[in-house]
């Protein structure tokens, strides 16, 4: 390389820098109008290994003191963990310091319905879920453990793990007042019993089933993924997969469909508004113009964005009491009474970006039928949700997160450019 060359590659280099420089500066000299919500399986991680895009997309967000250029929170439907443990995990394998106020897990809502706090709940699910309860806001908790120390007869399946019958009596339970469904649980067939016990005994599940009983028992589920990416090379059964057989059980023993109170996580808007919260108080509660919202699973992630795009169109002029329905768009009938300062949603449009890193392959086409649309019969999304093509058309495809990182640097670059 002569000399000559080489003054004209440093002078491309550094112009390049500067510009990048004079960018980054005008994102942050401004009131910043976009924020950024990331799914977490399937597009930074799959199981425990980071996808290398990862860590690119996310050097691309920090300015020199390693602060992000935007507004970011994570939005996962995972649940068996407390949001400080996510945010130390996603810390450490993304090489970016990340608060437990940046993350939002599948039943980080749950703090919002205060309404349920007194009441005796029933905890479904794998880790700590009596803990994660507890620090939600849930006075009384009982887990499916406790359940079964204390009924012995119930859980009977496996031969040799069948509890034995206490040598003295225990302290009487109280009586379950509602059913909190955190995600897919270890043994399914243990919980699949004794949810349904506690259903059909109106929450004394050490009785007879009454045939005629006026009402369910409220049921609050989190997280519908029925699939999700791991290290696996095909997707596997996610909390959807286990609501799918909860409901089936039911339906077969009593006729009936079973029914939820609300449905937390991805793709409900009360997630979505739970997230934009978070968004604004990293804003100083400034207004956020666009969300951008990444993930790989057009029935969780994409249908979410553009139901929460939809949403934000229509709450202006819509939304005028306190009272909301926290599952719209969901199937959910019933309606939550959430206080309306926690619930206020201000931005103005929600960008769905679908990345090819996860559930959602290009070379594996989803099911459809004979004319290549999705229909009710392949529809991979949780039952109560509405299939409508629009909610599963994302508004941007690219390749990973990277990509989609790129995407939004350029148009929010575009954005503060303008005269």
């Amino acid at each position: 390389m002569n000399n000559t060359q080489l003054i004209l590659d440093r002078h491309t280099g550094v112009m390049w820098c500067r510009g990048l420089l004079q960018q980054t500066a005008r994102l942050m000299s401004t009131s910043r109008q976009a924020g950024v919500l990331f799914d977490v399986d399937g597009v930074l991680l799959r199981g425990g290994s980071v996808i290398p895009a990862a860590r690119r997309a996310f050097r691309k967000l920090l300015d020199r003191n390693n602060n992000f250029l935007f507004p970011v929170v994570f939005v996962t439907n995972a649940g068996s963990c407390h949001r400080h443990n996510k945010a130390q995990q996603l810390s450490r394998l993304l090489e970016v310091q990340i608060a437990p106020e940046q993350v939002v897990l599948s039943h980080s809502p749950l703090r919002m319905l205060k309404s349920f706090h007194d009441k005796c709940v029933l905890v479904s699910g794998q880790g700590p879920v009596t803990d994660i309860a507890n620090t939600l806001g849930f006075q009384k908790v009982v887990s499916i453990e406790q359940l079964r120390e204390h009924h012995p007869l119930l859980d009977m399946v496996d031969h040799n793990r069948r509890p034995k019958l206490p040598s003295s009596l225990l302290q009487n339970l109280p009586k379950i007042e509602a059913i909190i469904l955190f995600g897919e649980p270890i043994r399914w067939e243990t919980n699949l019993q004794l949810l349904v016990d506690v259903l059909l005994t109106n929450g004394s599940p050490g009785s007879a089933y009454d045939p005629q009983l006026a009402a369910q028992l409220p049921v609050l589920a989190c997280n519908m993924d029925l699939v999700w990416m791991a290290e696996a090379p095909s997707p596997r059964f996610g909390h959807g997969m286990f609501l799918l057989c909860l409901e089936s059980v039911y339906r077969k023993l009593t006729g009936r469909e079973l029914q939820y109170q609300a449905l937390l996580g991805k793709p409900s808007l009360l997630t979505y508004q739970y997230a934009e919260h978070l968004l604004r108080l990293q804003n100083h509660n400034h207004k956020l113009t666009t969300i951008y919202a990444v993930g790989d699973n057009l029935m969780t992630d994409i249908y979410g964005a553009n139901l929460y795009n939809r949403y934000l169109a229509q709450q202006h002029s819509a939304m005028t009491t306190t009272t909301k329905l926290v599952a719209e768009g969901t199937g959910s009938q019933v309606t939550m009474v959430v206080p309306e300062e926690d619930l206020v949603s201000a931005a103005d449009q929600c960008h769905s970006v679908l990345v090819c890193t996860g559930v959602y392959n290009p070379r594996s086409p989803l099911p459809s039928d004979q004319s290549g649309t999705v229909t009710e019969t392949v529809f991979h999304g949780h039952r109560d949700l509405v299939l409508e093509p629009d909610l599963v058309e994302p508004r941007h495809v690219v390749e990973d997160v990277e990509a989609a990182v790129d995407l939004l640097l350029q148009q929010e670059s575009s954005i503060t450019s303008d005269p």
